[in-house]
């Protein structure tokens, strides 16, 4: 990952460039393949989200956050479906299993039309307590991101990484 406020250079694109960049995004992704500078986009898109999140945490206390206005029925069923899942440290492994897609996958489906974007890429910290590093960034889809990171605020995992910046501010 760049260092933060470095995305890239898609900060520094014009407005023809971004809106041209926001029309692209538009457009079905059958008309793309694998074109790299729309991954490139998706990318720094992700880590822009990332960034913003890590921020929020960082500064207000995540218990009080609401991060959708579906995060009661969100965490309810996260957590009916997923009841051992293990969010302070997950294993890659309960994400991109073959198993785990199969028991994710109907989850997910559950939001298509309530939760925009429910599909998206997003970057999720593997460690609730660490910072966003290559090491510690996996993948995932925005509900699996929206699911975790709701469960973490509520159930006092991401508490470490607003209290190390509390104190961090308190020098």
């Amino acid at each position: 990952m760049e260092a933060p406020g470095d995305l890239g250079g898609l900060g520094s694109l014009g407005a023809a460039e971004a809106l041209s960049v926001a029309e692209a995004l538009s457009l079905p992704a059958e008309s793309y393949g694998n074109d790299p500078n729309v991954e490139m986009v998706w990318a720094m898109k992700a880590y822009q989200h990332a960034e913003v999140y890590f921020n929020l945490i960082s500064s207000v206390d995540p218990r009080l956050l609401k991060l959708t206005r579906l995060d009661d029925k969100i965490y309810t069923i996260f957590r009916s479906e997923f009841p051992d899942l293990r969010i302070d440290v997950i294993d890659p492994e309960d994400l991109k299993s073959p198993a785990a897609k199969e028991k994710w996958r109907p989850f997910c489906m559950q939001f298509e039309k309530e939760v925009e974007d429910f599909n998206y890429g997003t970057l999720l910290r593997l460690d609730s307590s660490k910072e966003y590093t290559e090491e510690n960034t996996i993948f995932s889809t925005r509900i699996q991101f929206f699911a975790v990171e709701i469960a973490r605020n509520r159930e006092g995992c991401n508490d470490a990484v607003y209290n190390h910046r509390a104190k961090e501010a308190a020098k």
